[in-house]
């Protein structure tokens, strides 16, 4: 018997392949955005993480060479769950994320804050994250929140044009 959330979870997997981005080239449009909310929110990593059944997979991406990870390394399948940004001023301190692969080794994250990328429809399809590898106690000022919110609602609108 199926449960409310993997009905959810489905239909919130088969909307995001509806959007054909997933494994993409780069995108200038989309590098320019993570570009922006990196040198707003003043950190050395910032991504576009869409999350998948399995893994989240970045589509644009500064600060890291990978273009994927596995869920359970994800601060960012956390923060979709939120209809706000989702902030951990330090992630070796949660309980919910101290043991992930990326707080304990490399590249050593110490900072999250992200904002959901939610559809028109109500769907959340991954977020735009800014991370740093040093606490950051407070997070991000107000102007660096609103910032990063106007980027997430931009990226929604250039991923929400790809729709079959």
């Amino acid at each position: 018997m199926k449960t409310e959330h993997s009905d959810l979870e489905g239909e919130r997997l088969a909307a995001l392949r509806s959007y054909r981005i997933l494994d993409t080239a780069p995108e200038p449009s989309f590098d320019l955005l993570v570009e922006r909310a990196r040198h707003l929110c003043e950190v050395p990593i910032a991504l576009l993480s869409l999350i998948d059944a399995d893994r989240q997979w970045f589509k644009a991406r500064i600060g890291v060479d990978t273009c994927e990870t596995p869920l359970e390394t994800s601060v960012c399948a956390i923060a979709i769950r939120q209809g706000y940004l989702f902030q951990i001023d330090d992630l070796a301190r949660d309980p919910r994320t101290a043991r992930m692969s990326l707080v304990v080794g490399e590249p050593h994250i110490r900072f999250y804050a992200g904002y959901p990328l939610i559809t028109s429809e109500r769907v959340p399809l991954g977020s735009l994250c800014a991370i740093d590898t040093k606490p950051r106690p407070g997070g991000l000022n107000a102007d660096q929140r609103e910032g990063l919110m106007e980027l997430a609602d931009e990226v929604v609108r250039l991923i929400e044009t790809r729709r079959e």
